[in-house]
């Protein structure tokens, strides 16, 4: 039997490689153009060559998203696009246009077409439609329920996939115009503002009901308890959200839902594994967890809505981006402040967590107590190897 697929996000190369390194199988990316996250770092064509080429080392792949809903102006260009994406051998395209999916048949490309969740697809003449235009794989409606899931996948019409983790919508699958009233920012063609995350008071009759404030927005989604479900279903991918995330969260997303799907193939998995794999998905979210439509049994409000954000720590310090083994200095991308003397974890993608000490802190101004300037570049000495990419935690 065939692993399911973890597939990530990634907004920019670095965390397309972190994504991958961690336990990712394919990660899904924005270019410049046609991608619903306008306002993500996003991908040049020469940094999706490069990372198809790393992708592909690791015999992995990478699915770019051509998911907008065109307006006329939308589609200039976008043929010499498509060309060049398959140039440059990426595996697929994520898109929700029907004519998008007909260029790709039509200019004769290489490239597969994965149909977005922006469809809406719940039913299983859906899954034949598309199919019949050549798509091989389709995301199925965040809305699906379990039970729903079980049919459609067991169906075997197409590959499915399926979103595991990350933000939910208050909409229909994100076909939302709340961001176009609120901002003139259209969700559909890449400007979400996210409005439904804002904070919103309730007023009647002109008078405020009450001093506290709410958003619309949904808790985010967390099915890790459902992953044996949906391998058992017959599901082809599990889709983690978040191309806007930090390099941290791709990481530690993808090490602990990968550490799962292993286990389940390996018969280890157990209620102990998936409750501490649990709370470590928590202690990562400035938003409470949900399992959503994919829990088993009636689905109530709350279940999806949310009053307020619970605390969440900031434990990444930053992350390895070079080490010189000669004078063991490591040098870090800071992401949070760093004290000289601190004792932090360092998260590896090809070895177990190992604990250090930071000495000899120092930046290119020299010495340092602690380091807390923004996106600083900062060193230390580490008698143990760290590699490119290894991540630093602060301890509890």
């Amino acid at each position: 039997m065939d692993k399911i697929e973890l597939l990530m996000p990634a907004g920019d190369l670095t965390r397309l490689k972190i994504a991958l390194l961690y336990g990712g199988d394919a990660v899904f990316i924005g270019g410049k153009h046609f991608s619903l996250r306008a306002k993500a770092s996003n991908f040049t064509l020469e940094d999706i060559e490069e990372g198809v080429k790393f992708a592909h080392s690791l015999n992995k792949k990478v699915y770019v998203t051509v998911n907008i809903v065109p307006h006329y102006r939308d589609l200039e260009q976008i043929e010499e696009y498509l060309k060049a994406l398959d140039k440059i051998h990426v595996d697929a395209l994520i898109v929700s246009s029907l004519y998008i999916i007909s260029l790709i048949k039509k200019l004769n490309l290489n490239l597969e077409a994965h149909v977005s969740t922006q469809v809406s697809a719940m039913n299983q003449e859906t899954l034949m439609f598309y199919k019949s235009l050549g798509a091989t794989r389709v995301v199925l409606a965040r809305e699906c329920t379990l039970s729903e899931i079980n049919v459609l996948a067991g169906s075997k019409i197409t590959e499915i996939e399926v979103f595991i983790h990350g933000g939910l919508c208050s909409s229909i699958s994100g076909r939302c115009s709340l961001s176009n009233y609120m901002v003139s920012r259209d969700a559909n063609r890449g400007g979400c503002a996210h409005s439904c995350r804002w904070e919103y008071h309730l007023y009647q009759d002109n008078q405020l009901v009450s001093q506290d404030s709410f958003p619309i927005g949904s808790k985010d989604l967390c099915g890790i308890k459902k992953v044996s479900d949906l391998i058992e279903a017959n599901v082809s991918s599990l889709k983690i959200e978040g191309r806007m995330k930090s390099a941290y969260y791709l990481a530690k997303c993808a090490k602990i839902y990968k550490s799962v799907i292993d286990s389940y193939y390996n018969h280890t998995l157990t209620k102990e594994i998936l409750d501490k794999k649990e709370n470590e998905l928590n202690d990562m979210e400035n938003r409470p967890l949900t399992e959503g439509y994919l829990k088993q049994g009636e689905i109530t409000s709350n279940d999806l809505i949310h009053v307020k954000p619970h605390n969440v720590k900031q434990r990444y310090l930053g992350y390895v981006d070079d080490y010189d083994e000669i004078t063991q200095k490591a040098t870090i991308i800071r992401k949070n402040d760093i004290r000289n003397g601190q004792k932090i974890k360092v998260i590896c993608y090809d070895q177990e967590d190992f604990i250090i000490d930071i000495n000899g802190l120092s930046d290119d101004q020299g010495m340092l107590e602690i380091a807390n300037k923004t996106e600083n570049i900062v060193y230390f000495n580490s008698g143990r190897k760290l590699k490119k990419y290894y991540l630093l935690e602060e301890i509890e």
